[in-house]
């Protein structure tokens, strides 16, 4: 497949809302795959959001060392307890912050066959979920943080 460009930082498309995708189709697969090839060859990348790489459709691929997860309309159906995170973002190269995520949560999507499916994370699972789902509605992870960090390698 194919490398996608990653928007960056006060690119204008991180801050829209992406448009459901109305049917799962070859095109929607080949965007999926080409957003998993990004995110394995990026740094860091453990989920990627399509508006992350210019387009504003509602498709999340995850890998948080378990498997990859190709997400199509995802939506949160139910969310337990809270936790303390430290969180970046591939569209905020070098940029860490302290927010608060949910302990653990559930969504609803549809997989790269247009299948109803359920994914249930935990910890930083659940943390990365809801992560990818912001993007999704135009927030980004600054939006949440409460106290800016200095992380040096």
């Amino acid at each position: 497949m194919a490398l996608r460009q990653l928007r960056y930082n006060d690119d204008p498309i991180l801050r829209k809302r992406s448009k459901e995708v109305p049917v799962v189709d070859d095109k929607i697969r080949s965007l999926l795959e080409d957003m998993a090839d990004t995110m394995y060859h990026t740094e860091n990348g453990a989920g990627l959001s399509a508006c992350q790489v210019g387009i504003l459709k509602r498709l999340v691929v995850i890998d948080m060392g378990t498997g990859l997860y190709k997400l199509v309309n995802p939506v949160i159906v139910q969310t337990w307890g809270q936790q303390e995170c430290v969180e970046g973002c591939l569209s905020f190269p070098n940029r860490y912050g302290k927010t608060r995520r949910p302990q653990k949560v559930t969504i609803k999507a549809l997989d790269e066959e247009g299948n109803e499916m359920e994914l249930t994370g935990e910890d930083d699972m659940a943390k990365c979920i809801c992560h990818e789902l912001d993007h999704l509605d135009g927030v980004v992870f600054l939006d949440k943080v409460y106290e800016f960090l200095e992380i040096t390698d």
